[in-house]
């Protein structure tokens, strides 16, 4: 007889809405990626060619299409220019953490599933990419969904789940290309068992009920799609946006080091990231189920790590599995005190975070000042005292949702704060909304590309290059500055200054 859903994490259902929906349109699309993909999706919907990207009436192989799919059905339904693209990927991240918790619960058993979902879900990576229009999220939500479907058969054997495992696989290939098609490679590993014995039943995912259902899923627009555009589909999506994007810089120009997802993996776990203390002991690490888990987050660290082009969201899908043996660490801890009122104290880090996003999020967080103390920086200190009661007094999964309504209340005090700073120095909304009575008269002279496609996209024409269609307004953005108007004779001059 299937478990029932514990009382207590009904009470995530109202803390989802402050965590994902709250204030969705608080901010305008922002950087060049969220409203470049919704421009290709109001596109799509417009013009009814659900197969060919594109951008400005050009067009755009950077990604498949299943996110420009998603955000294309909201803007069909008739949501606001903030709303259709990000609606679709918040609903997306809610329905995985559903699905998180049926399938840990049916692995784990209730208690790791209620405190892995609660650790996932109101993690600062997961409640940033929920909010954000691009297919970070919904790579990780398809690709996730086809590990922890496959996880009965990579630890004991049991291929009953591999044909819908091999439907969400399909789905991250139409999400983000090829890259899930690595990622899972620890499906292929015989956990718990002799290598050499179990190499051959990997041939089961080439049997027609396993590799059908993929090929149904992921071929109709990739071939489709080849057919229409010819071989500039090819060149574009597979060669510079996998094989160029990986090896070299220049491409994205945005090369890291290293060792640059380390930071972002513990940024990325707060407030949780005290309880990896609790899921590195030796012999937690036994279980086949909890070393796929860890050869999951391994590979999906390892192989961004490798890349020349990172960006922090790359590396989300390695999330669920950290969540999973963060949760299962925590269930099976004899006293967690110590770790669950660090957890809570960090949560100090939504109101240290909320006066330095207006100025982080558009020129990186090298350019952000750290604000001054401010007293209720302390008040996390109190909840972390309450936390520790609730420990020791037996009440762990009360504990953990005592944090997780921590994190829903710094995500809203977060938005409250920055959004308005936010608005306007990473997003043309209050830019467009200033210029659009005399839009006919205006040129863009020199625009960042986040402020340029975010123009773009509220625009809907984009307005012209001042090069080739002078207009008696330039618009120019000075380096540090805000954009600005002025007559085409003053342009020498500001820009000397």
């Amino acid at each position: 007889m299937a478990r029932k859903i514990p009382r207590a994490l009904w009470l995530l259902l109202p803390l989802a809405y402050f965590l994902f929906f709250f204030d969705m349109a608080k901010v305008g699309l922002i950087g060049p990626d969220e409203p470049r993909y919704a421009s290709i999706a109001r596109s799509m919907a417009a013009s009814g060619d659900w197969v060919t990207p594109r951008l400005n009436g050009q067009p755009w192989f950077e990604k498949p299409a299943l996110l420009y799919w998603m955000e294309g059905a909201a803007f069909r339904a008739g949501l606001g220019p903030e709303v259709a693209p990000r609606l679709p990927v918040a609903l997306a991240a809610c329905a995985f953490l559903a699905f998180y918790w049926w399938i840990l619960n049916r692995e784990f058993g209730r208690a790791p599933a209620s405190f892995a979902t609660a650790i996932l879900g109101t993690s600062a990576g997961w409640i940033v990419c929920s909010q954000i229009g691009v297919p970070d999220l919904p790579l990780t939500a398809t690709y996730s969904a086809a590990m922890l479907l496959a996880l009965p058969w990579a630890t004991r054997r049991d291929p009953k789940l591999l044909p819908a495992a091999a439907v969400c696989l399909a789905l991250a290939v139409l999400a983000k290309g090829l890259v899930p098609l690595v990622l899972v490679l620890p499906l292929l590993y015989p956990w718990g068992r002799p290598v050499r014995a179990a190499w051959r039943d990997n041939f089961v995912w080439l049997r027609p009920r396993v590799v059908l259902p993929f090929l149904v899923v992921v071929l109709p627009w990739y071939v489709l799609c080849t057919l229409r555009n010819g071989t500039e589909f090819l060149k574009v999506f597979f060669w510079k946006h996998h094989v160029e994007r990986f090896v070299s810089a220049a491409a994205l120009q945005h090369g890291q080091p290293f060792w640059f997802y380390l930071p972002i993996v513990l940024a990325g776990m707060l407030p949780w990231t005290p309880l990896a203390g609790l899921a590195l002991r030796r012999a937690f690490l036994r279980d086949p189920r909890r070393l796929f888990l860890l050869g999951w987050l391994l590979l999906v660290l390892v192989f961004f790590s490798a890349s020349v082009n990172k960006l922090p969201a790359y590396i989300l899908p390695l999330l669920p599995a950290a969540a999973a043996l963060l949760g299962l660490g925590l269930a099976e801890a004899g006293d967690a005190a110590p770790y669950l009122a660090g957890c809570a104290a960090l949560l100090v880090a939504f109101a240290i975070a909320a006066p330095m996003l207006p100025s982080a999020v558009p020129s990186g967080i090298s350019h952000a000042t750290l604000p001054p103390f401010r007293w209720f920086w302390l008040l996390p200190l109190a909840l972390a005292a309450g936390v520790w009661m609730l420990e020791r007094h037996g009440r762990r999964l009360a504990a953990v949702l005592s944090i997780a309504a921590g994190a829903a209340a710094g995500t809203v005090y977060l938005k409250q704060v920055a959004a308005p700073d936010l608005d306007r120095t990473a997003s043309a909304r209050e830019l467009w909304l200033e210029i659009a009575p005399r839009a006919a008269a205006i040129c863009i002279d020199w625009l960042p590309r986040g402020t340029q496609y975010s123009l773009d996209y509220y625009s809907a024409v984009p307005l012209p290059d001042c090069a080739h269609h002078p207009q008696p307004i330039e618009l120019l953005q000075v380096q540090g500055q805000s954009p600005r108007l002025m007559p085409p004779a003053h342009r020498a001059v500001q820009v000397g200054k």
